[in-house]
């Protein structure tokens, strides 16, 4: 049995359009959302820019991995506020 310490996991996603860091704050949201390309390949973003993924390519769907609030708030960032939960 081990009692060396194990770092936690931080809660900030690692968003595949996060810009360098020098710029974290382009990331909206702290759940992660996976979108699936016609390909099967899997792109991990927080919602603000899964939104923006899914509406310029509608192509992408929304994996099961994605929690189905996180979804509602990717739809909220899409269409606005009252449409999706986001505030």
């Amino acid at each position: 049995m081990s009692t060396a310490h194990r770092p936690r996991k931080s809660h900030a996603p690692d968003c595949d359009l996060r810009a360098p860091d020098d710029h974290p704050a382009t990331c909206a949201g702290h759940e992660q959302v996976v979108l699936v390309a016609l390909d099967n390949t899997e792109r991990r973003l927080c919602p603000g820019h899964a939104a923006a993924v899914w509406l310029t390519d509608p192509t992408y769907r929304f994996s099961a991995k994605t929690r189905p609030e996180t979804t509602a708030t990717v739809m909220g960032y899409a269409f606005g506020p009252g449409n999706g939960g986001h505030r």
